[in-house]
């Protein structure tokens, strides 16, 4: 559960320094990809619709795979003993 609120709030920090400050969320967020102009690749226009669906698939995806994670190790633990 952790996991999807930290996801949560990172995607809401980089929105929101787009929003404030476009020039620092495209360098932040083109370092990730060391350096290549990826950024350029989003969409210019982000409604509340599509926000809220992003920021729903994050949260649900990091919830899941953190899941199978633990689950996957858990299991493997368990095997090894």
């Amino acid at each position: 559960m952790l996991n999807g609120i930290a996801f949560a709030i990172s995607y809401m920090v980089l929105y929101l320094l787009a929003v404030v400050w476009r020039e620092g969320f495209r360098f932040l967020f083109n370092a990730q990809f060391f350096g290549a102009d990826v950024a350029s690749l989003l969409p210019q226009q982000l409604t509340v619709g599509s926000f809220l669906g992003t920021l729903l698939a994050l949260i649900v995806f990091s919830w899941v795979f953190s899941y199978a994670w633990a689950w996957l190790y858990n299991a493997m633990s368990q095997r090894a003993q």
